[in-house]
């Protein structure tokens, strides 16, 4: 009996392990196709500079084959991708202060940088168009897209393979913890052919903890809803800061 339950347990050890490899593997596969189809738009005329176009597209096409993936699975195991309002007071309460937070750091961040001389040096001239277009990615795709691929597909995943949600201490769940790891892992930049990575350590640290902190809210208010928009929020916070300090800031000082 003891052997039997230590083989099941071990079987679905490596079941777990496998799950999460074949999640990172599709992570990398989707990215690689969303890539691939941005370049092939022709979108020069519109996005001269290739500020924003291209990284819809590609944010576009992950996120329409990872609900392909959701739709599949959902009907054929009932799996609940936390496609729904949830805890909406709880959710609510956490988007506020979660923005107000994000908000001052950011501005602190800036500050800091505005008197190091190291504010952020953008590839594209800082036109009506491109500020538009960047911001608009920030706002309407990064968390939507993101948090589909990173939070609501790989952590109902990952439970169903565990047989159960897995806690390590409080609100931190194994399931959390591995979906922001290949969260991490998204920011590595990887070149199959010839084989190749490269890596910002801050970026990948900064990425665990946002992606730590957008988990537990995913589980917490059992909606996708929220961390996308705390997704969302952080990114347009970031950026439009950036371009408030550069267009303003310095003119007045």
């Amino acid at each position: 009996m003891v052997n039997n339950l230590k083989a099941v347990k071990y079987k679905r050890i490596l079941f777990s392990l496998g799950v999460f490899a074949a999640l990172l593997v599709w992570q990398v596969l989707s990215g690689k196709i969303g890539t691939y189809i941005s370049r092939i738009v022709s979108y020069e005329q519109i996005d001269p500079y290739n500020a924003f176009i291209g990284i819809s597209i590609h944010h576009i096409v992950m996120m329409i084959l990872s609900l392909l993936i959701i739709a599949i699975l959902s009907r054929n195991f009932e799996i609940d991708f936390n496609f729904k309002l949830g805890d909406v007071k709880k959710g609510t309460k956490i988007l506020a202060v979660f923005t107000a937070v994000y908000a001052l750091i950011s501005i602190i961040l800036h500050i800091g940088m505005l008197a190091n001389n190291q504010l952020p040096v953008y590839d594209f001239p800082l036109n009506g168009r491109n500020i538009i277009g960047t911001l608009s990615f920030q706002l309407l795709l990064t968390g939507t897209a993101e948090e589909i691929v990173y939070r609501a597909l790989p952590i109902p995943i990952l439970i169903h393979a565990f047989g159960k949600s897995v806690s390590i201490y409080e609100d931190i769940t194994l399931e959390v913890v591995l979906a922001a790891v290949l969260f991490s892992f998204a920011h590595v930049k990887l070149t199959l052919i010839p084989f190749d990575m490269e890596a910002n350590y801050y970026q990948l640290l900064y990425s665990f903890m946002m992606g730590m902190i957008q988990g537990i809210v995913y589980q917490k208010t059992k909606s996708v809803l929220y961390p996308m928009l705390m997704h969302s929020f952080s990114n347009v916070l970031s950026v439009g800061t950036g371009y408030f300090f550069i267009l303003v800031v310095t003119k007045i000082i």
